[in-house]
């Protein structure tokens, strides 16, 4: 659910040209129709499992970024013996196994099988709260517990969502996850029209869904601490909502040891001190700051992998770097 402001309101976006997929992105996706029509019949738990050993694959034998995981996670929680580290980052590489093929199964069932993978949500009442003067909300989330289903359990229950999406690089995938988002009303807003088609959103009494955690280039960002270190984090959230005087839900699905998610929303205060610049920063803090007390708690369940200190300033302190 990421992205914001790139172009100035009301500005077209630019046409790009259409370019047929290759050979190789025609074996990824078919390799994609696959998976979703073996795992299916088998449910959900069995697909998550799945998941979980193909992503265990990745921290040990083939070991893809596991020294910089490792180094990350050391950084934010120094307190971590060997043993607990490790344990870690090896449950956060399971995570993100489950989490993609949870991701092409599960939402791809019916509305009663999305809502059997969830328990009873904490703070429900707060996201019905924001939406009920018919302005819309900004749902801010992170790469933590299952950022696409939480998405898909509040469509399922009838809330009205717009996702923030970037485009993948294959086209035909990128068809596929969007048709799977949107059966159950959800709108997939791509990052390239976010601009135009968030303002109509919140018009229409919609809640807008933004990832928080990852400041791609040529994003409008800031940098706040994140775990005490510089990290460059999207702003679009912050600017949307004091533009509009529109409600901040923190949204964070979190998976239990039944391997059923519950729902976490936590209202998020916006900084109102009459200086645009200082009160947008600060709202960014105070969302970043909300997703790092939920990473704390749940450190196994977060998106370790991606880099989160990437493009610091250049005056940060050594330090301060990236791990």
């Amino acid at each position: 659910m990421p992205r914001a402001e790139h172009a100035p309101a009301g500005a077209a976006p630019a046409k790009e040209a259409v370019v047929a997929p290759t050979l190789i992105q025609w074996v990824e996706y078919a390799a994609l129709r696959v998976i979703a029509t073996v795992l299916r019949p088998f449910g959900w738990r069995a697909a998550s499992a799945v998941g979980a050993f193909i992503g265990g694959l990745g921290y040990w034998p083939f070991a893809i970024r596991a020294r910089r995981v490792e180094r990350a996670i050391r950084a934010c929680f120094p307190e971590f013996d060997e043993a607990r580290l490790k344990e870690v980052a090896r449950a956060s590489y399971r995570g993100l196994g489950r989490v993609t093929i949870e991701s092409i199964v599960l939402s791809r069932q019916p509305r009663e099988g999305v809502l059997a993978a969830f328990i009873e949500p904490v703070g429900f009442d707060l996201l019905e709260r924001a939406l009920a003067p018919g302005k819309g909300a900004v749902l801010v989330a992170g790469h933590l517990g299952n950022w696409e289903l939480s998405a898909a359990y509040m469509s399922a229950r009838g809330v009205p969502v717009d996702a923030i999406a970037m485009h993948m690089a294959n086209p035909l995938s990128d068809g596929f996850f969007k048709r799977t988002r949107e059966r159950f009303g959800m709108q997939v807003v791509f990052d390239d029209e976010a601009v135009r088609r968030i303002p109509r959103a919140f018009r229409e009494g919609r809640a807008v869904g933004f990832l928080s955690d990852q400041g791609a280039k040529g994003l409008a960002s800031t940098f706040v601490p994140f775990f005490g270190r510089p990290a460059r984090t999207p702003r679009g959230a912050a600017v949307f909502a004091l533009r509009g005087d529109l409600p901040i839900v923190f949204v964070a699905a979190i998976r239990q040891p039944d391997l059923r998610y519950q729902v976490h929303f936590e209202a998020v205060p916006l900084v109102r001190t009459g200086d645009k610049e200082h009160d947008v920063d600060a709202t960014v803090l105070a969302y970043t700051q909300v997703l790092e007390r939920y990473v704390r708690r749940f450190p196994e369940q977060y998106f370790w992998q991606h880099r989160r200190w990437r493009r610091q300033p250049d005056d940060t302190p050594l330090e301060l770097r990236e791990p």
